[in-house]
Order: C-alpha cells, then structure tokens, then sequence
C-alpha cells in the first residue's frame, strides 16, 4: 500500500484532480463519448476501476493478479509489443466513485519511464451522455524517453484514444445471452 513515504517520482501528487495541471510537463486531455445511460456509465466505471478497459487495449498489458483500483495499489503496465514493451511501476494516488463521475489516477515511481500523472474519469452529464476522459501531466524520467521527444507525446496521445476505443466495446457489446432455465 501506499505511504506517505512512497516514492513517487514528482511533487504534484494528486494533481490530475486541480486545474491548472502544473507547469513544467507536457500535459494531455483525450475526451471520447462512450454513449448514453445510466447502465453505459455503470458499466464503464466498472471497467476502468477493475482494469478491464486496460486489458481490452491493443498491446498494453496489466499483470495478472492486480488488486481492483484502491489508493495505494501498486501496478506495473507495458505498453507496446515484444522487445518494444515498455514498463514502468505506478500506484493509485485517487479513487472517484460518485453519483455522476468514476474513476482513478495514479503516479509514477522510480524506474517509470516517465514522471507524473494520468487520470481515467468516467462522467455522466444531465442529458445522460457518458465519457472518458484521459487526463496527464508528464515529461521524461529516462535517457531513452528524453531522447525520444515529440514521439512520447505522440504515443500518449495514441494511448488516450485507444483507452476510449476500448471502453466503447466494452460498454456497446451486448451482454451475452442468459443460461437457459434448469442448466
């Protein structure tokens, strides 16, 4: 569980759930809309709090065995594919589960390749319209992300939108079917 001692790799912690987002990082806001509905937002506050919407993603993976969403939890995502998987340890900083919005952040630690924070919030507005938001402030934490630059941003960009992807196929794919009566 996270300490106050955790050794998160930036000052700002808990940041993603201000404005402004600090300065001094790149920061990235990637808003899909997922539907309309109470069970639309159910369902996908479910998914991004139990990590389904992670592993519904193309190439990232999150470890089997990883704990729900809960502050102080520890994970360790890789994005990207065989030698080109990248990893880097996080732990859940915040945890949202209102009557309108869902969803957590959670920071970096030592060895990440970046530095900061990403944020997954699913809100439901008056009309009933549901989205995501992937919210991040970021920069380099090592020698092969610095000299990387713009393409982080550009691939951080790409994961935004691919969170979104993924949760609107978990939320628009029918339910399967009930087990027939006596089996």
């Amino acid at each position: 569980m996270t300490t106050a001692t955790t050794p998160f790799t930036y000052a700002e912690v808990g940041a993603t759930a201000r404005t402004p987002l600090p300065a001094g990082y790149h920061h990235l806001r990637v808003t899909t809309r997922l539907g309309r509905g109470r069970a639309v937002f159910r369902t996908a506050a479910e998914a991004v709090l139990d990590w389904r919407m992670h592993r519904a993603m193309t190439g990232v993976r999150i470890p089997a065995g990883t704990p729900a969403v809960a502050p102080g939890v520890r994970v360790r995502p890789a994005i990207g594919f065989g030698p080109l998987r990248l990893s880097g340890e996080c732990a859940v900083v915040r945890v949202v589960r209102e009557e309108t919005t869902a969803g957590f952040a959670y920071g970096t630690l030592p060895g990440h390749p970046e530095c900061g924070e990403e944020a997954f919030v699913v809100a439901i507005d008056e009309d009933g319209w549901v989205t995501l938001t992937v919210l991040a402030f970021s920069r380099p934490a090592r020698w092969f992300t610095r000299a990387a630059g713009p393409l982080v941003r550009i691939v951080q960009r790409a994961y935004g939108r691919e969170c979104g992807r993924a949760l609107r196929g978990l939320v628009t794919r029918p339910a399967p079917p009930a087990p027939p009566a006596g089996a």
